[in-house]
């Protein structure tokens, strides 16, 4: 299985109020690319899944993975 992990916005190492508010956005940014990843699995069919070699109960590790690398 091949996907594409891409990072949306990368906070720099800064402190403050300004490295405070990079990481919401960059938590926010991560938060909306696992989401539409989850949903666009969940539109798949049992069937594509399977073709994928990927089953419903899988869906959420999946996405989790492609946007946090967890």
């Amino acid at each position: 299985m091949a996907y594409a992990n891409t990072t949306v916005f990368s906070a720099t190492a800064t402190s403050g109020v300004q490295g405070f508010f990079a990481r919401i956005t960059e938590g926010l940014a991560n938060r909306r690319l696992y989401n539409k990843t989850f949903n666009e699995l969940s539109k798949l069919s049992n069937r594509e899944l399977n073709d994928l070699g990927l089953s419903r109960s899988g869906i959420a590790a999946i996405a989790r993975e492609s946007v946090y690398g967890v």
